[in-house]
């Protein structure tokens, strides 16, 4: 594994981290809570549905 992102790699990343805090801003406020009830914080929410994104976007 490697611990550096190209531009590509690194633009893809942030991107998709910028929809899934539009997606976050979007949520209701329950449905926020649950998220922050599974992951514990709001930055661990975003990463599981930034990995989730990802990894829809490896399989498409």
């Amino acid at each position: 594994m490697t611990d550096s992102f190209s531009e590509t790699q690194a633009s893809v990343l942030i991107g998709t981290a910028e929809q899934m805090i539009a997606v976050w801003n979007r949520l209701s406020a329950e449905k926020q809570a649950i998220l922050l009830a599974r992951f514990g914080t709001q930055e661990n929410a975003l990463a599981a549905l930034v990995t989730t994104q990802l990894l829809g976007a490896k399989d498409a």
